[in-house]
């Protein structure tokens, strides 16, 4: 489908407007840029008349390559002051990786009508985490081994990759929930990411090859241009939401930004079904 200039200019000031506010995002509060650029592509395609029934597939595909990039600036600042648990990044990397392609294998079996419903469930759960869960909870002593390891692995690279985001939520939630601390969970987690986004990638490239209801310039499920713009902002902007955290209340802006996924995972829900 032809994009008038005006369509085009009002497509790059939207996704560079959100690439920079999910930088700030994920600076803010270490969860993956995803968490914006998903519901934001996926209105974007719909309110331009741009694809069909792979919208939510192609926003999904789209923010998994930005966080590609994201993720590995993110990780090379996080190892510059040695802040990475370079074991817990080696041993779950490879599960992690392994349950993206899986993800994204299972996200082409599923109508646009059901990943809506999984997007929304997980990120009203994580809204809730934020919200509602004190930030030094713990269930255990420390990060999972051996069959613990491969399955949590696996069921983090797989809900992070039907999801479009990164490490960074669940990752980093499991790491804290597990007695890490706080600042070297989210380090961490964002290895994760380049994991997630790398297999995922490949995974919605490959999927959704054939589909139809793509908006142009997709490769499968992916939309190239949408993930370099908002990626690279993204990618940009974050290290700055990562001053302005320690500046600002954040208990406050935690609750705040749960409601904000509350109400992203209501209307991504409600436009698909």
């Amino acid at each position: 489908m032809d994009l008038s200039p005006l369509e085009i200019i009002s497509l790059i000031v939207g996704l560079a407007a959100a690439g920079v506010f999910a930088g700030l995002i994920a600076g803010l509060f270490g969860v993956g840029g995803g968490t914006v650029i998903v519901p934001v592509l996926f209105w974007a395609f719909a309110l331009l008349g741009l694809g069909g029934e792979a919208n939510l597939h192609v926003a999904i595909g789209s923010s998994l390559l930005s966080i590609v990039l994201t993720s590995w600036r993110s990780l090379t600042a996080h190892r510059a002051h040695g802040a990475v648990d370079e074991v817990v990044l080696k041993t779950w990397t490879p599960w992690v990786g392994g349950g993206a392609l899986v993800g994204a294998f299972l996200a082409g079996l599923v109508s646009m009508q059901g990943l809506a419903w999984i997007y929304a469930v997980f990120l009203g759960l994580i809204a809730a985490q934020l919200g509602l869960m004190p930030e030094r909870f713990t269930l255990a002593r420390d990060v999972p081994t051996g069959w613990g390891r491969r399955g949590w692995g696996t069921a983090i690279g797989g809900l992070s990759a039907m999801m479009g985001i990164g490490g960074g939520s669940f990752g980093g939630l499991m790491m804290t929930l597990c007695g890490r601390p706080i600042h070297q969970a989210v380090a961490t987690a964002s290895g994760f990411g380049m994991a997630i986004g790398a297999a995922a990638t490949v995974g919605f490239v490959v999927f959704g090859w054939s589909a139809e209801g793509r908006p142009p310039l997709s490769l499968g499920y992916v939309n190239v241009p949408a993930a370099v713009v908002m990626g690279g902002l993204t990618a940009f902007v974050a290290p700055f939401g990562a001053r302005l955290a320690h500046r600002l209340d954040r208990r406050l802006l935690r609750r705040l930004f749960a409601l904000y996924l509350m109400a992203t995972a209501v209307s991504v829900l409600f436009k698909a079904i």
